[in-house]
């Protein structure tokens, strides 16, 4: 505050005013705080090493140093920070809202301005003078909140620390195998971070869009480890109404995968499944940019995680096609893979694969020609249709071998 008025007050006044609110100062304390109290009720006030209370001792301070320090002229009254950011901490221990501390000031510095008021007629202290004074205590008010507020913020962050190292411990515990009674196994752990142990969970993997991406902002209710290497996301009843948008929005930007609705206790199986359409996300068998869900690629889940498996098994039941070239035997494969997903005969070929009848009736003919009665054993028809649909899977995919 620039000093008009109050710099020119004469100097012994000055001196009669801060002694007698010095002389008063316990008392004032005592009575903003027992008003406080009224209006404000609190649990048990802490004590000091003295037995006084904290906050009797921190409203004598802040009224001391606010008049002590217009005694000796210095433009800004300083803040007693560490005992306000004290103050802001227990009500962020204690979970209470930072308004209501902000009120408890407010209060308190109109109590201390009606006295100071008081004070300045008896001194005889002109009232332009008197007004630049409240000027500055609520300057001072301002610096008190921010002290406080800066207290709040570290035990609030404090308080989530605990909340997310006990979250983790859950979600560690809950995927480290199967529960044959979580409640016994987990109750304890959820019951500390406020998790109401749900009947059902979909377990999900994330991929970071960047190393220092901030945080897919689930709700309380949906587990998050953000410490992995790759997030792991613990969704309660994912099966809710609502509850999959609401997670489609949160992940919007990111890769993933969430695993299939499983009971509780085994959501370890969920999370294998998550784990499994990540590998194929990161090798570019699944489309990255989006979080998948297990339950919509069934057949990629299936199909390609074991490649050796399948190719083994094109060795086998597909060797008829090294007979001809590269080009007549890809034409060949397709149709028989469509002839066999149809059940049908050549017109049928011929729609789904968008060929002349005609041709498909010639393909069909090299097709018997090669593979005989094979082609008859239901056996040996489903072992080709989940190899040439792997291949095709993998053919389609955005780093696909085939396109490499």
């Amino acid at each position: 505050m620039t000093r008009r008025v109050w710099s020119d007050v004469p100097q012994p006044k000055v001196d009669r005013f801060a002694a007698i609110v010095l002389a008063e100062s316990a008392d004032l304390a005592g009575e903003i705080l027992r008003t406080i109290r009224h209006d404000f009720p609190r649990p048990r006030l802490t004590e000091d090493e003295s037995g006084e209370p904290k906050s009797l001792a921190g409203i004598r301070r802040a009224i001391e140093g606010f008049v002590q320090q217009l005694v000796s002229g210095e433009a800004d009254p300083c803040v007693p920070d560490e005992v306000f950011q004290e103050f802001g901490r227990v009500e962020g221990v204690k979970g209470r809202s930072l308004n209501s501390l902000q009120a408890v000031y407010r209060l308190g510095v109109r109590l201390a301005w009606r006295r100071f008021a008081e004070i300045g007629q008896q001194v005889d202290i002109a009232a332009p003078a008197m007004y630049e004074l409240a000027e500055s205590g609520f300057k001072y008010l301002d610096g008190l909140v921010e002290q406080s507020v800066r207290g709040y913020a570290e035990a609030a962050a404090r308080q989530e620390g605990e909340r997310l190292r006990l979250q983790r411990r859950l979600i560690d515990r809950l995927l480290s195998g199967r529960h044959p009674d979580p409640t016994q196994t987990l109750g304890e752990r959820a019951a500390r971070i406020g998790w109401e142990l749900p009947a059902s969970v979909a377990v999900g993997v994330l991929i970071r869009p960047a190393r220092e991406a901030v945080a897919p902002a689930l709700g309380r209710g949906v587990l998050l480890d953000m410490e992995s290497e790759q997030p792991r996301v613990v969704i309660p009843d994912p099966d809710t109404a609502g509850r999959a948008d609401h997670v489609r929005r949160a992940t919007a930007g990111w890769s993933g995968a969430i695993g299939p609705t499983v009971p509780l206790a085994v959501a370890v199986e969920s999370l294998r499944w998550a784990e499994t359409a990540v590998r194929l996300i990161e090798t570019g068998l699944l489309p990255r940019g989006e979080v998948q869900h297990c339950t919509d690629r069934v057949e990629e889940l299936l199909l390609l995680p074991s490649p050796e498996l399948i190719d083994a098994a094109a060795t086998r039941c597909l060797t008829p096609l090294n007979s001809v070239g590269p080009s007549q035997a890809r034409r060949l494969a397709d149709t028989l893979l469509a002839w066999i997903e149809t059940s049908g005969g050549a017109p049928e070929v011929a729609h789904r694969l968008g060929i002349h009848p005609q041709t498909a009736r010639y393909r069909l003919r090299q097709i018997r020609e090669l593979w005989g009665d094979t082609l008859d054993d239901p056996d040996r028809r489903f072992e080709m249709l989940l190899v040439l649909r792997s291949q095709r899977l993998r053919a389609e995919a955005p780093g696909g071998p085939e396109q490499a």
